[in-house]
């Protein structure tokens, strides 16, 4: 009993120094061969017995105790019926809901507007126009809008136009939905400028993003079925 319990002790102390040792092994053999890989934000073990994860941001690869392969592309648990990979990324894209500043957003509020949902959105996203036009199919819902322009000087007059406007719902849905135009206005345009920070901050590089108050992230124009699921779950 006491041999067993010695041994276990030991196994005990021995596998973090293993573990740091091949975290060590798979940064200093992929840094050395990818130059992409310098910067490495984590490596950890996966369920898979040899297979380490890779992140680098929010991109998440996969490796060997060694570094010498590397694999891009979905790990799935067969026994449990689970994407692994896809588990990550929803939860290292999150958006904790209390971290936006909803005081840099516009508000479109339908039926009783209890369900919440934010949206970054450049005004010259063809994208974003598609998903607006399915965004009006779904009712009982507060939109909270941040203007975040990324695609080039006509978009931040565009999003200065709006969020100057009196009535920057009205304004947004105009030019959105009817392409007409917002009219020329001028205000302080702090707020879009820190609807860029954060979009930098969390690595918002595309429109539309979504975010539901699960802190649940969807990059890209989902329907309007899509959107309902996830405002429901």
């Amino acid at each position: 009993m006491i041999k067993k319990t010695t041994l276990l002790l030991a196994l005990s102390l021995t596998l973090p120094f293993m573990a740091q040792a091949q975290e060590a092994t798979i940064r200093k053999n992929l840094a050395e061969r990818i130059p992409a890989f310098t910067q490495i934000d984590e490596v950890t073990q996966t369920p898979m017995p040899g297979l380490f994860e890779v992140r680098v941001g929010n991109e998440v690869l996969y490796t060997d105790a060694e570094g010498n392969y590397l694999l891009q592309g979905s790990l799935l648990d067969t026994r449990n019926r689970k994407n692994l990979t896809d588990e990550r990324i929803e939860k290292l894209t999150a958006i904790n809901f209390k971290d936006l500043n909803l005081k840099n957003a516009f508000t479109i509020t339908r039926g009783n507007g209890k369900r919440q949902l934010a949206v970054f959105e450049d005004p010259n996203c063809g994208y974003c126009k598609r998903f607006e036009k399915d965004l009006q199919k779904i009712n009982n819902v507060t939109v909270h809008l941040f203007l975040i322009p990324i695609l080039g000087a006509d978009s931040e007059d565009k999003s200065r136009n709006i969020w100057c406007a009196k009535d920057k719902a009205k304004a947004w849905n105009d030019w959105m939905l009817n392409d007409s135009l917002p009219k020329a206005a001028s205000c302080n345009t702090d707020a879009l400028t820190a609807n860029l920070e954060f979009a930098k901050k969390y690595r918002i590089t595309g429109t539309p993003t979504l975010v539901f108050e699960d802190g649940t992230r969807v990059p890209g124009a989902i329907n309007a079925q899509q959107v309902e699921k996830l405002l429901t779950r």
